[in-house]
């Protein structure tokens, strides 16, 4: 009898367990589930059709990698990854026209609207932008020599997008470890992802302004960065005069500017962190094992790298009935 009991206890904690797990799995989805296979049955050449949209604006010019890996930063930040980015407002006032996204090139909304148009041709109204602007996100990195990863799919489109909404959300280029780490852990990534994340700043470039702080009124005591390498700071300076053109931009990496490698990191050790964000990242002790780390270990990166993009990229998603799947990037549906 007391075994018959026994058995009859263990079904019932298996079929409680059951339900449990069910329950589970139906809030999962309900909260919104991202899936690599999401389009399997609905678009399955999606990421194919993307890639070779990507690779053919790449050929055209190089500065599709930065912008497009820059765009999906700066959408994910700011409302989540829901492509609220790519908005363009009449009136001027869309997430894209804050002052923080005024130097996002035009290359890289280029990329996802081309990208879009040639999965509309073959599946119409399926995909969404923040998707293929995901997907794009990784085939640039792989194009400048980077690691390769799969995408998890099924974000929506999300519905609003405004430039008021952006200032205090994006991370500034004087900005500490302290603050780094608050505002990404703001959006649920660890230190170790906004340090492999930062490593995005091995392609692409940025204008004087961002910068010129460090070499001409640092502070009252030095007008150079003393953080900053001499002959790195000179050539910086070279490049960036006092009353510089504002157009003019300057590769973040001064070494390997067009390949995505670990080359940033070594950079930072040398002094050579174009920002003061970046620099103190090997300045500050609590981070600077990371960056030797990083530094000495490709596949640490690229690995770290990797992890902390798919965990970007499921940042305040939007999914099941939530957004829309837009038509035309630019606008929404309604």
């Amino acid at each position: 009898g007391r075994e018959r009991e026994r058995e009859r206890r263990e079904m019932m904690a298996a079929s409680g367990g059951l339900i449990v797990l069910t329950v589970l799995m139906i809030l999962g989805r309900v909260k919104g589930q991202l899936s690599e296979n999401f389009y399997s049955s609905s678009c399955p050449n999606v990421e194919g059709i993307v890639e070779q949209a990507v690779s053919n604006k790449f050929s055209q010019t190089f500065v599709t990698i930065p912008a497009t890996l820059r765009l999906f930063f700066h959408d994910c930040f700011v409302e989540g990854c829901d492509a609220s980015i790519l908005i363009a407002s009449p009136n001027g006032d869309a997430e894209k026209d804050a002052p923080d996204n005024l130097s996002l090139a035009g290359d890289g909304f280029d990329t996802v609207i081309k990208a879009k148009q040639a999965v509309e041709a073959s599946c119409p109204g399926v995909v969404s932008c923040a998707d293929i602007l995901a997907l794009a996100a990784r085939d640039v990195v792989v194009l400048a020599g980077g690691p390769s990863f799969n995408v998890e799919l099924g974000r929506r489109d999300g519905l609003i997008s405004q430039a008021s909404r952006v200032a205090g959300n994006l991370p500034e280029p004087n900005f500490n470890l302290v603050q780094l780490n608050t505002i990404f852990a703001k959006n649920g990534l660890s230190q170790t992802d906004m340090i492999a994340l930062s490593g995005a700043h091995t392609v692409g470039f940025s204008h004087c302004s961002r910068f010129a702080n460090r070499l001409y009124n640092f502070s009252a005591t030095s007008a150079v960065d003393p953080s900053l390498d001499p002959n790195y700071a000179q050539q910086l300076m070279q490049a960036c005069p006092q009353n510089v053109d504002p157009q003019i931009a300057v590769n973040m990496d001064p070494v390997t500017p067009q390949t995505f490698d670990n080359v940033y990191y070594q950079n930072l050790v040398a002094g050579k962190g174009m920002f003061s964000s970046d620099e103190v990242l090997f300045t500050d002790s609590a981070s600077q094992s990371t960056v030797i780390d990083f530094a000495n270990n490709a596949g640490d990166f690229n690995g770290a790298f990797i992890t902390a993009m798919r965990k970007l990229g499921r940042v305040n998603i939007k999914t099941g009935n939530q957004g829309e799947i837009r038509r035309d990037c630019t606008t929404f549906n309604s």
